[in-house]
């Protein structure tokens, strides 16, 4: 019997070949391990130039490790074929909208949780929801200072500007 809980990994980068980062299995590790029989699983990415220039959406290879590790194919719901975090929400909010009162865990990194959150808030208005940041302890100083700069600076054009979707 399928649940009402959902995970909801959102997708990070992987290679022109379609190798996964290590960014990508620390957050579906993750959901592996909160994974159990019943709940159902939506994958998020599509293309993006900073993220995915493969020739397929970053979701299906997600998809295919999250199967390799055990959870079965029809655990899935459709991907949200997104291309940023605005559109993770937003195109995730349709697919979760086909579910009765869902309870959505939404799965990220920990550097990128609190735009997440801040999106998510704005974009599931009246769906409840919770956020994980997975640790990224793994990468060097120097990425992770690129990253958190990156949030900083998405962020605050957020709030500057607002959402456009």
């Amino acid at each position: 019997m399928e649940s009402n809980e959902v995970l909801v990994i959102l997708g990070s980068p992987n290679s022109p070949e379609g190798e996964l980062s290590d960014i990508a299995k620390s957050r579906l590790d993750y959901a592996v391990q909160q994974y159990s029989h019943g709940k159902q699983v939506l994958c998020t990415g599509g293309w993006g130039k900073h993220f995915n220039v493969s020739r397929q959406a970053h979701a299906v290879y997600a998809k295919e490790f999250l199967i390799a590790k055990g959870i079965p194919e029809t655990a899935f719901l459709e991907s949200a074929l997104s291309g940023n975090t605005v559109e993770d929400a937003v195109k995730s909010k349709e697919v979760l909208s086909q579910i009765a009162q869902p309870l959505i865990t939404i799965i990220t990194s920990d550097y990128h949780l609190e735009r997440v959150d801040l999106i998510f808030n704005q974009v599931f208005s009246g769906l409840p929801f919770r956020c994980v940041g997975v640790n990224s302890e793994f990468l060097d100083a120097e990425q992770q200072a690129m990253l958190k700069t990156h949030e900083r600076k998405a962020i605050e054009k957020i709030l500057k500007d607002g959402l456009y979707f």
